[in-house]
């Protein structure tokens, strides 16, 4: 049973809903959407529905044992956060030709971010070396999209609608990914788990949804300029 006084275990029940909740709504928005937008929302979908399956299994790990579902969590963010990089490069995609090579610069140290994470936090290697290399793969994507290659190409050829989902998602993943370390650095203390996990539920709530919900709001607003175009043009 969960108890009420456990707001660690609480909150895997909230957030559990919650992601149950952003994957229909992108799902069912995605017809709103035009052209390569669409992809975009089916991509935001995916990173809510796989964390939502997750959330559930860490829930149970949490309110059953009170140990910190490490694991699982991973597991969840090898596979979102790949797909949340992936967002910057459809959208760049859909207004320009984009050299894959920058696709592969994200990913690789969006990987680097997460092994070296994972590592340090299993303690297969020594806790603050690992959250040093971690950091520099999060540093390294935070360059890219505030002054290398991919910022370039949005400001050279963005859209209004393409130049602002850019932007707000690329605050998300400096101001709310900095929330993932805080997490890692209170699980250093005795007894932090559940401080950590707190932490890093609080930073997947914000990140995952409002990610999509930048996606989703893009996206509905190409497809209103364009029906307002449309509309004009009938006119």
């Amino acid at each position: 049973m969960l108890d009420p006084s456990d707001f660690v275990g609480v909150s895997f029940w909230i957030i559990s809903a919650a992601m149950v909740a952003a994957t229909y709504f992108f799902t069912v928005e995605r017809d709103r959407a035009v052209g390569k937008w669409k992809t975009s929302l089916s991509v935001a979908a995916m990173v809510t529905g796989i964390a939502a399956i997750h959330y559930f299994y860490m829930r149970g790990v949490w309110v059953e044992t009170g140990k910190s579902p490490v694991v699982l969590r991973y597991v969840d963010w090898l596979l979102t956060v790949p797909l949340q990089i992936v967002e910057f490069y459809l959208i760049l995609a859909a207004i320009t030709t984009v050299r894959a090579a920058l696709f592969w610069k994200l990913l690789v140290a969006s990987l680097v971010m997460l092994i070296f994470g994972f590592v340090g936090e299993v303690g297969t290697m020594s806790y603050w070396p690992a959250f040093i290399i971690g950091m520099a793969g999060w540093l390294y994507i935070l360059y890219e999209i505030f002054a290398g290659e991919a910022s370039k190409i949005n400001a050279a050829n963005g859209t209004a609608a393409s130049k602002a989902a850019f932007n707000a998602l690329k605050w998300i993943v400096s101001v709310g990914w900095a929330i993932y370390p805080i997490g890692y650095v209170l699980g250093a203390g005795e007894g932090g788990d559940a401080s950590m996990n707190l932490i890093y539920n609080l930073a997947d709530f914000v990140n995952k949804i409002a990610f999509g919900a930048v996606i989703w709001a893009a996206a509905t607003s190409s497809h209103d300029a364009a029906a307002s175009t449309a509309g004009d043009a009938a006119e």
